[in-house]
């Protein structure tokens, strides 16, 4: 996945498509692309801005003062991170898993996703390390604040590819079981519980 931060980015957009949705009077959105956006927003949809600017303010402040403005002639540069809180009620409903709170992942966005996480926690696999897994094999956006000192994280996935992803959880967790059972004497394949023996038929795994 490609990591999208927006302590680093700048959003760029069309200074004449800005004042005209402006001048429509209606709410509109931003997109990571500089799209002008509308609802209903799909997945592919993840904004930078959701709202109705005040048309009598200039460009530079009529987005709020959460963001950072430049008109730089046929181009409007948005810095916004300042407005990350209000962005992930936003984006919550496109993204496909949500990282921004203390206590991280804990659902998947379909089922199938979700019952590979489900089993493969009797295997200590966590979701922190399945989203890991996500983030370094998946096609899609990493759509974050993230800063270095002092550490900062938050943020949401948006994957490309749901089946995709799947099929790579699945094949991830299962080669992670076999070798647990070949190699880890926690896991006696003569002695498995009923929850761990469900896990090693869900994942078509042959002891």
């Amino acid at each position: 996945m490609k990591k999208f931060n927006l302590f680093k980015e700048i959003i760029t957009t069309s200074t004449s498509g800005l004042k005209k949705a402006i001048e429509n009077g209606d709410k509109f959105a931003i997109n990571i692309k500089g799209e002008i956006r509308k609802e209903p927003f799909n997945e592919k949809d993840i904004l930078i801005y959701h709202g109705t600017p005040d048309k009598l303010k200039p460009l530079e402040i009529t987005l709020g003062n959460k963001y950072q403005v430049v008109v730089d002639k046929e181009r409007v540069l948005i810095k916004a991170f300042g407005n990350w809180q209000e962005l992930i009620a936003i984006n919550t409903p496109q993204a496909s898993y949500d990282d921004t709170t203390a206590d991280g992942v804990d659902e998947f966005p379909t089922k199938e996703m979700e019952d590979i996480g489900w089993h493969a926690i009797e295997f200590n696999i966590s979701y922190r390390k399945l989203v890991e897994i996500l983030e370094q094999e998946c096609e899609g956006i990493l759509f974050c604040i993230e800063q270095e000192n002092p550490f900062q994280f938050s943020g949401f996935g948006f994957l490309d590819d749901f089946d995709n992803a799947r099929d790579i959880l699945f094949a991830f967790c299962k080669n992670k079981i076999e070798y647990l059972l070949a190699n880890d004497d926690e896991y006696d394949i003569n002695d498995l519980t009923d929850d761990e023996k469900d896990t090693v038929k869900f994942f078509k795994i042959v002891i």
